[in-house]
């Protein structure tokens, strides 16, 4: 293959790019990357090598130590986002460098069975495709149309992975309901049980009406509506005198849900309230219903507008709406639910689980009024307006105005919340071997406390660190966690129950408590056993009358165990001993509450104290007896909390806005690797990320112009490695640099480019240290695209084919680049190495570029020490490079035509620059002639470092264009002006003058000097053009 199309290799004094390769490998490497002629080749290449496949017994014989990540497995319901790309993208770049580096790396892969999510996605398609519900199924027919669909999604999501690049362990790939997953899951429900720490519980649920099940938290939204303000009379059952004399015999309250009027078992008001010492203690009479309740008093309620006294109260937006009377209905409000508890009223549930109007859940004197009786059976919405009606009707409503607030909707269903009053079962995560255990683990200064943790090494940090405020506030304010979901796809929970008050000797003592455990909830037996598959258990339980809960699980529970799970847990496996505690979690924010906190509590009360020790083989030190129930060990050093993806708006990506973009469309438009060094680049550590989408003109799916630039990257890389190995190829023969005395003798440019070098290798390892992915993106961007390429390639062109050191120069710059690369960018860098892995390696004193293998993703990270600072060199190529950008700014201002050759006078007296310098100037600038003679009249003047230089023969004129000249210098004298300004004001700032250290100001000092030199000779050229 030909180097047509290459222009700039031409260039080489070797002669033509086709002849400086010599048929070897440079034409190996097509004219341009195509990523789609290299990145399924690579992938093959990786998984037969078994690349990504760790071996714990390397960690556990102390040959190598531990890096492990737990991919945040995705939910089963349907195919990665750009989110997921991005999150992914962050954890190779992580596991690549440090595999690198050589650690043993495990990227744990798994996906989630999502239970509520996966069950409303098939819900709904089945819905759709035969028109039947789930309840026209039994249990066992429709999991098994799920996990059809789990089946069908899992290998879309692991081929998503796999197309990105993703390094994963895919021999141990994991899901939260296979076997392993699930003998945890039962293990660990079993060891919480029997110690207490699970129990049943009625308690006021988040409910979802049309999917009839508890939903956590973040299975919820917000979302402002279009409402109204109902106040609604209720009689007092006596006549009451206020403190102003008057007296009244009705009180009104304000709702927004008039029709849980019918479970109101109180009137609160606040104790601040004029009108409070008359009426607490007194009753009201519901109307219609006519139940009696009392008023009590409490801080809660929010004072009207006109009792307000603080600048809170008058602002609080619910003051102008409010009457200082609140109606308490316990069981459908969680306000309402902690007044209830406060002032001990009973809380009655009036709605079925479907969210309409029942009186068969715990409303028991809805049958004395024919009225009230007329409302049940009317779902929610359709009550509110037939109950407000009936009380219209007996003039007991007041005034109904509009009002706009935010109410809570199911995720999956899209149907409002109902706070719902049920038995469920719940985590005791409140006990201090759970919550308080989480938050003692805090690094000290991300502890609002700032004490250390009690063992140095087993401290957990947030990256950035202010979330670890949301992981302590959490622990600090924690409420029991329900565990129980109505649903049927999930891990159904392992406790058979019966009605009988009291256990029979037998049925308590048949089996040891290390396979049973019987306890009373609620004055109901249960038993929980530790072994699904504990036939003979099961079998006496139910021969007995006991009956399975129906059930299942949340899915953070099996969640929360995941880096437990995922190495083999309760089981003694190499894998646990070596990776656990695992290094670093890469998650989103929204989930530090929900995952974060559960796998740290559940991690620390499962494993022993002395896990670090591993002080047996056999397993036994992970009996129960050994558990450290609360001062076990973190789940991972690290947890990096990455930036939120938006579209160009600020918008989240969703289907219903079109604004998401499938990764699977940009990795075939731009390739896997412009993907990811494009998101990489915008992974900053500030909250969101912005990125523009829009339709692609000729594939109409959404893509984004941001993707550009990391395939013209992948090009840039491409053809700089081409060019390179044109150049090394077209001479043979390298240097050896590796004494002193050969790094002594190189040119300014090469010494700069082995610290540009270092100093990339630098700022890479400490940005990816401390998880600042755009750094490091940025680093590699600026090493390749402006040092490499820009600078040094195009310095060396006319020495290098007679210069072994800058060869061996070049061979170890693409190196150190493809290394460095590697982890964000693996198959374009990959695919480089391949080719150029047979070439002699440069031997650069200074440089350890370690193993070289046949695969790149096993070739050591790069080493650089200080002896390659060369900080005089470093400093006189920084001249050099502020010389040429002058000159070609003023071929620039006066168009002056590419490749044209100028002449730059300098003084005779000049010796600011070096000739070795002086060449490069001539080479990167253009510059024909070096002169020391006058210049002529066509000549324009600029200033370097304060010395007056001249350059001519910009055209063939025989005058420069003095108007465009004048334009040129008079910009140049307003910048340096306002450059002066900024300098001497921060001079003449006392703070600036009194805090900063001397050197700093000196150096402001001198700054200031010489942009004034500059100013005056740009006033001297204008001068001698007047």
């Amino acid at each position: 293959m030909s180097m047509h199309g290459q222009p700039h290799l031409s260039a080489s004094p070797s002669g033509s790019a086709s002849e400086s390769a010599g048929g070897s490998q440079v034409t190996e490497m097509a004219s341009r990357y195509v990523p789609v002629d290299h990145e399924g080749k690579i992938w093959d290449r990786w998984l037969a090598a078994k690349a990504f496949h760790a071996q714990p017994q390397s960690v556990l014989s102390g040959k190598k130590q531990p890096y492990c990540i737990v991919i945040p497995p995705p939910n089963v319901t349907a195919a990665l986002h750009l989110g997921h790309a991005l999150n992914n993208t962050l954890q190779d770049v992580l596991t690549r460098q440090h595999r690198m580096k050589g650690f043993e790396t495990l990227w744990m892969p798994g996906t989630d069975h999502a239970g509520i999510a996966t069950q409303a996605v098939v819900e709904k398609r089945v819905q759709k495709e035969e028109n039947k519900r789930r309840k026209d199924f039994t249990r066992e027919q429709f999991v098994a149309k799920i996990q059809a669909f789990k089946d069908e999604y899992e290998k879309v999501i692991t081929g998503q992975l796999q197309k990105m690049g993703c390094s994963c362990d895919w021999d141990r790939q994991r899901f939260t309901m296979d076997e392993q997953c699930a003998r945890a899951v039962y293990e660990a429900f079993f060891r919480l049980f029997q110690d207490g720490l699970i129990y049943r519980g009625k308690r006021l649920v988040n409910w979802d009406p049309a999917l009839q099940t508890a939903v956590a938290d973040d299975e919820c939204y917000d979302e402002e509506v279009d409402a109204h303000f109902y106040y609604l009379d209720y009689p007092l059952t006596e006549s009451v005198k206020l403190p102003d004399g008057t007296t009244i015999d009705r009180i009104t309250v304000a709702t927004t849900r008039p029709e849980t009027y019918l479970g109101d078992t109180g009137v609160a008001m606040n104790p601040r309230d004029p009108r409070a010492a008359a009426l607490v203690g007194k009753k009201v009479r519901l109307p219609l219903i006519n139940r009696e309740i009392p008023i009590v008093a409490d801080d809660y309620v929010v004072l009207p507008e006109s009792m307000a006294t603080t600048e809170e109260e008058k602002n609080d937006p619910k003051a102008k709406f409010a009457t200082g009377f609140l109606k308490v209905t316990p069981a459908h409000d969680p306000n309402d639910y902690e007044i209830g508890k406060r002032h001990n009223l009973a809380a009655i549930n009036i709605m079925a689980p479907d969210g309409s109007i029942s009186d068969k859940f715990g409303w028991s004197d809805a049958a004395e009024h024919e009225r009230v009786r007329s409302f049940i059976g009317l779902h929610r919405e359709k009550s509110r307006k037939t109950i407000v009606k009936a009380l219209e009707e007996a003039g007991f409503v007041r005034e109904i105005k509009p009002y706009r607030h935010s109410i809570k909707f199911s995720d999956r269903s899209k149907a409002v919340i109902e706070p719902y009053l049920s038995d469920q079962w719940y985590v005791k995560v409140t006990d201090p071997r759970m919550a308080a255990a989480a938050n003692a683990v805090l690094a000290s200064d991300q502890r609002s406390d700032g004490k250390a943790p009690t063992h140095a090494d087993n401290t957990m940090s947030f990256s950035p660190a202010r979330y670890s405020k949301t992981f302590e506030h959490w622990h600090s304010n924690i409420r029991d966690w329900c565990i129980s979901r109505q649903l049927w796809w999930g891990h159904r929970i392992p406790v058979w129950r019966s009605d009988r008050a009291e256990f029979a000797a037998e049925e308590k003592n048949r089996f040891g408590n290390d396979r049973v455990d019987v306890k009373h909830y609620a004055g109901k037996l249960a038993v929980c056993i530790r072994d699904t598959n504990d036939n003979e258990a099961i079998s006496f339980y139910e021969s007995r009358g006991f009956t399975r809960d129906e059930d299942v699980l949340d899915t953070w529970f099996s969640s929360a165990l995941w880096p437990l799970s995922t190495l083999g847990w309760p089981s003694a496996t190499p894998e646990l001993a070596a990776f656990n505690p695992t290094s670093t979690l890469c998650t989103a924010r929204e989930i530090i509450t929900l995952w974060v906190s559960r796998m740290t509590m559940f991690n620390r009360y499962f494993l022993p104290e002395n896990w670090a020790q591993k002080p047996t083989s056999d397993g036994s030190y992970l009996a129960p007896a050994h558990a450290a129930k609360g001062s076990g060990p973190i789940p991972f050093r690290d947890v990096v909390i990455h930036a939120v993806i938006q579209d160009g708006e600020g918008r989240k990506m969703s289907k219903s806005l079109g604004n998401g973009v499938d990764p699977l469309d940009i990795i075939e438009s731009h390739g896997a690797d412009a993907m990811r060094f494009t998101l990489c680049q915008m992974a900053t550590q500030t909250q969101d990320v912005r990125l523009p989408v829009m339709k692609d003109s000729k594939t109409g799916k959404n893509s984004s112009p941001k993707f550009d630039l990391g395939r013209n990257f992948a090009n840039k890389l491409w053809n700089a490695a081409r060019f390179a190995l044109g150049m090394i190829e077209a001479t043979p023969g390298i240097a050896d640099l590796s004494t002193p005395a050969a790094l002594g003798s190189l040119t300014t440019a090469d010494k700069w480019m082995l610290s540009r070098l270092a100093a990339g290798i630098r700022t890479c390892d400490e940005a990816l240290a401390n998880y600042r992915f755009n750094e490091y993106a940025d680093t590699c961007y600026t090493l390749v695209w402006n040092d490499f390429c820009d600078w040094y390639l195009e310095a060396i062109k006319p020495t290098v084919a007679n210069s072994p050191a800058q060869r061996a120069i070049l061979r170890a710059s693409i190196n150190v680049i493809l290394r460095l690369l590697h982890p964000v960018m693996p198959f374009v860098t990959e695919s480089i190495h391949g080719t150029i892995r047979t070439l002699p390696t440069a031997k650069v004193l200074g440089l350890n570029l370690g193993i070289s293998a046949d695969l790149l993703c096993n070739t050591s990270w790069p080493v650089a020490d200080s002896s390659l600072a060369f900080a005089d060199a470093v400093k006189e190529f920084e001249r050099l490079q502020s010389l040429v950008k002058t000159i070609r700014e003023v071929r620039a201002q006066h168009g002056v035509k590419p490749r044209r050759k100028i002449t730059l006078h300098l003084p005779s007296s000049a010796t600011f620059i070096s000739a070795d310098a002086l060449s490069m100037v001539q080479t990167l600038s253009d510059v024909g002639t070096a002169a020391t003679n006058r210049p002529t009249a066509a000549s324009v003047a600029f200033t370097f470092e304060e010395t007056e230089l001249h350059l001519s023969d910009l055209s063939d004129e025989a005058a420069i264009d003095t108007s465009a000249e004048k334009s040129r210098l008079e910009k140049l004298i307003a910048e340096k002006d306002k450059s002066i300004a900024t300098l001497e004001g921060r001079l003449n700032n006392p703070g600036y003058a009194l805090k900063a250290p001397p050197h700093m100001v000196q150096q402001t000092k001198d700054e200031l000097a010489k942009v004034i030199a500059e100013r005056d000779a740009a006033k001297a050229a204008m001068g001698k053009l007047a």
